[in-house]
């Protein structure tokens, strides 16, 4: 909401801006840079911060000291701020971008309208400074409410905050915290699009935060990243994210690689397609079923999406028919058309898989077909399919379907090493290439091998030597001749991690996979209990510490939050065929997951239980696991399988039906007001 007190001014942690006003509100410590505070310098903790801005609350250091801030804004007029500091508190009124805000008797006018800065000791000017703390009331002259104020809603904010703010402990640590802190403080306004933005990160997208951008930029494979963990956070603060590159797609189809307010858009190249996999999947952990599910996300999104799968036929054939990464020409820009640029649209900028390749000028791409982009474009068909049947559209559905299976069968034997046994990106003169990296696990993700195959692949490349060890799933394999563990040559990335993991998952390869997910949680946990990071990249080596900028890894990366999410997923995972919960060997809680049902809460100790809104769902046994679990206001059906006990609540307000579950599958349906007997209506 573009309205009242946010942090939307990218440039720093430690203050407000009000819209549509401009008054901005800057918070520091007397005779430090004002503006210091960024991942690499100064900032200590990032407290909660709500979507809307209503409660946001953050801990820096400069100056010898350290300033905690507390900030309850939102979408009004008023602003409240409680400001400690152990080296003094200075505060700056000004106008942002250019407003007009100076002092008059006592008040402050903004434009045409006065505003009263109210404090808890004598405050008056644009500059101020309190030896300690301070508590202030910003708002238009008129506006009831001062200083006495702010410790009364600041408490209230901070509980409305803590209700519905995502939740997780034991096993999972603060990871939810982390994870939603990761998007929400990335949120900022761009003025020059009048619009709210959600970068990866706002040190990245800023040069005043020794970022590589002016104020703002996004990128494609960034943005749905983004949009996916924001899922779990608000489903109309999601839907906006993903929303938010798709105007910048061109006639042709292609999202572009990057936007950005002062380097513009590139129009040479595009970035991975994985749209139509991470709206999916948000779209399914929207709701326990398609009643409840957010469809405004496939109805916004569908057009967009399907029209960028179809570029990628129409322009990034490379050699053999299959698709490889590109790079068009562009009168005007000379670094279109190169090799360099087909690395940037891979995402994947120095990795060592495309160390030995050349540029295409007659196919404007790589002479290499990459095993990732063929895989994630038929897991793109496959995600499309599903949601052209949600929206009702079965000959797109059908021919998205066929698509994929053709592809499956055509990329099957080209990019399949026998000698290797396993998946190798193909050069144009008919040899596999020797590298290797997570992106050859990527077949699994489009259910390209059979599950044989499947399963020997993830023996083989999961060798702790290969991409398996602790922490798993280097960008490249440890054994690869251009291994370096720096950047995408050997760091652990988040986006990687969950596309190899999600494949895992579809050939129900727990075994294999939930180590890689507790090894990277662990990751994921140590950086944001240390340091506050939710990072960019990952150290692939213990002890290496990646803070320094010449590291490239950016502390405070939204995507990041994806190691997070798919620990999320080994308690509960919206699959293509409905839930499954399942207890992750640890006691654990996940909480106030945003549903259209309700919040959802999976606690996970003696036994695994499920609630919606505090009501129960599922109560199981520590080695039952429920799949296929959907809920509707008429019926529950779901599948179980373990050994032990199941109680399941019908809908409405029917007891729970005790099933005894075995190693055998056995499915239930509970209907609403219908008596149930002690099987559940369970089925072999």
């Amino acid at each position: 909401m573009t309205v009242g007190w946010n942090t939307w001014d990218v440039t720093t942690h430690t203050g407000m801006v009000h819209l549509p006003s401009g008054l901005r509100i800057r918070f520091g410590v007397p005779g430090a840079p004002l503006d210091g505070f960024t991942w690499r310098d100064g900032l200590v903790r990032l407290g909660h911060h709500t979507v809307d801005g209503s409660y946001a609350e953050v801990t820096v250091e400069a100056g010898g000291g350290q300033l905690h801030l507390v900030m309850a804004g939102g979408p009004t007029d008023a602003l409240y701020v409680r400001a400690k500091g152990t080296a003094g508190v200075l505060v700056v009124l000004d106008g942002w971008r250019g407003t007009d805000v100076a002092a008059d008797g006592g008040l402050v006018r903004v434009g045409g309208e006065l505003w009263r800065v109210d404090g808890s000791v004598p405050a008056e000017g644009l500059v101020l400074e309190f030896a300690d703390e301070v508590d202030l009331y910003v708002a238009p002259e008129g506006v009831p409410g001062g200083a006495h104020d702010v410790a009364a809603v600041l408490d209230r904010r901070r509980a409305e905050a803590e209700r519905t703010a995502p939740r997780s402990s034991g096993w999972l640590g603060d990871a939810a915290a982390a994870a939603t802190r990761a998007v929400t403080w990335n949120t900022i306004y761009a003025p020059d699009l009048g619009r709210v933005l959600t970068p990866t990160s706002r040190d990245f997208v800023s040069a005043q935060r020794k970022g590589f951008y002016g104020s703002w930029a996004l990128h494609a494979w960034d943005t749905f990243f983004t949009g996916l963990v924001a899922g779990t956070v608000d489903r109309d603060y999601a839907r906006g994210i993903f929303g938010q590159i798709l105007p910048f797609a061109d006639a042709t189809g292609m999202i572009p690689n990057r936007v950005s307010d002062d380097k513009g858009t590139t129009a040479d190249r595009s970035q991975p397609p994985v749209g139509a996999l991470t709206v999916h999947k948000a779209y399914l952990a929207s709701g326990l079923s398609d009643d409840t599910r957010d469809r405004a996300l496939l109805t916004d999104t569908f057009p967009a999406l399907l029209a960028w799968h179809d570029w990628w036929l129409r322009v990034r054939r490379g050699p053999h028919g299959l698709l490889a990464w590109g790079s068009d020409p562009v009168p005007g820009d000379p670094e279109s058309a190169t090799l360099d640029r087909t690395k940037r649209e891979s995402g994947l900028d120095d990795s060592p898989m495309y160390d030995d390749v050349a540029y295409d000028p007659d196919t404007h791409t790589m002479n290499l077909a990459d095993v990732g982009l063929v895989a994630l474009h038929i897991a793109d068909a496959d995600a499309l399919a599903e949601i052209a049947d949600t929206l009702g559209e079965p000959e797109v559905a059908q021919r998205l379907r066929a698509e994929a299976t053709a592809a499956r069968a055509a990329a099957n034997p080209l990019l399949w090493d026998a000698d290797r046994g396993g998946y190798r990106n193909l050069r144009a003169d008919g040899k596999h290439d020797l590298h290797v990296s997570p992106t050859m696990l990527y077949p699994l993700l489009a259910g390209m091998p059979d599950p044989e195959r499947a399963a020997a692949l993830v023996a083989r490349l999961l060798r702790p030597e290969t991409l398996g060890g602790d922490p798993p799933l280097p960008s490249a394999a440890r054994d690869d001749p251009g291994y370096a563990a720096t950047y995408w040559r050997g760091r652990i990335w988040a986006p990687m991690a969950f596309l190899a993991i999600e494949g895992l998952r579809r050939y129900e390869l727990t075994e294999a996979g939930r180590p890689m997910v507790s090894a990277l949680l662990r990751l994921f946990l140590s950086e944001w209990d240390m340091h506050s990071h939710v990072r960019e990249n990952y150290p692939a080596t213990s002890g290496e510490d990646v803070r320094a900028l010449q590291a490239r890894s950016d502390g405070l990366m939204a995507w990041g939050g994806l190691l997070a999410y798919l620990a999320f997923g080994e308690l509960a995972d919206a699959q293509r065929d409905g839930w499954r919960f399942a207890h992750p060997g640890e006691a654990a809680e996940l909480a106030n997951l945003p549903l259209g049902d309700g919040r959802l809460a999976v606690v996970a100790g003696d036994r695994l239980t499920v609630t919606l809104d505090g009501h129960p769902l599922l109560n199981a046994a520590p080695d039952v696991v429920v799949t296929a679990y959907r809920r509707t206001a008429d019926e529950v059906t779901g599948i179980a399988r373990g050994n032990g006990d199941l109680y399941v609540s019908p809908p409405g307000a029917g007891d729970p039906v005790r099933v005894p579950v075995t190693e055998e599958p056995k499915r239930f349906r509970l209907y609403q007001n219908e008596k149930h007997d002690n099987d559940g209506g369970i089925s072999a």
